[in-house]
């Protein structure tokens, strides 16, 4: 009698610790769901307000056109998917969706900034670097070469760098690749339609960008040194 109470108490306790197992880990699960459809819901819309809005820039005239209404955001939401990345891994289902989404959105931009000045001849014509890199393993520089770009847009600011994933399932990417004739040995820059394989210094990252950027970040930064000294 005493050996079956032993048992019942006993299945009793376990029974109790797997059900509390059981619904604390459901319960964390759901909240990481939710966590991970709010992340996913705020970039979806910033994805869909920026795609609005180059639409929008699209149509607008030349007299309208200004440095600041190029795709600003974009930025800003590279650096909110890039920690969601991290947070969830490359691989994950809602990342790649996302990361597919914000490729996109960037060839989008990429297309449109260039639009627009053969259209309205904009005073400071954007340089561009498009940047593809993989973050599998097999790119021992690309992370480097991603602080590098970083670091060359604080100093100049007019710089427009748009990052690819080399690996990303993407038919939009694919015909980049084929563009600029991209292969497997990363990281690879394209910098005004030239193609660059290897990591890339910052020297000799500024040694490839035309004059007239360099020329007007320096007065750029001159009339803001003055403006600040009166």
């Amino acid at each position: 009698m005493f050996d079956i109470k032993k048992y019942i108490f006993t299945f009793v306790i376990t029974a109790a610790i797997f059900a509390t197992a059981f619904f604390t880990s459901t319960f964390f699960s759901n909240k990481r769901v939710e966590t991970v459809k709010s992340i996913q819901d705020n970039i979806a819309i910033d994805i869909l307000s920026s795609e609005t809005q180059f639409s929008l820039l699209g149509e607008v005239p030349c007299s309208n056109v200004n440095d600041s209404s190029l795709s600003p955001e974009l930025s800003t939401l590279g650096d909110k998917l890039s920690k969601t990345e991290n947070e969830r891994g490359s691989t994950d289902t809602d990342v790649v969706y996302l990361k597919k989404y914000y490729s996109l959105l960037q060839i989008k931009d990429y297309i449109l900034s260039k639009k627009l000045v053969e259209k309205c001849g904009v005073a400071k014509k954007p340089v561009f670097i498009i940047y593809f890199y993989s973050n599998k393993g097999d790119c021992a520089d690309c992370q480097k070469e991603g602080f590098v770009l970083t670091r060359l847009k604080e100093i100049y600011p007019d710089l427009r760098v748009y990052s690819f994933d080399y690996n990303l399932e993407l038919a939009a990417i694919d015909s980049m690749k084929a563009i600029y004739r991209i292969k497997s040995s990363l990281p690879a820059l394209v910098i005004e339609d030239k193609t660059y394989i290897g990591f890339k210094s910052i020297e000799d990252l500024e040694t490839l960008l035309p004059d007239t950027l360099k020329v007007a970040t320096s007065t750029t930064a001159t009339a803001t040194s003055t403006k600040r000294t009166k």
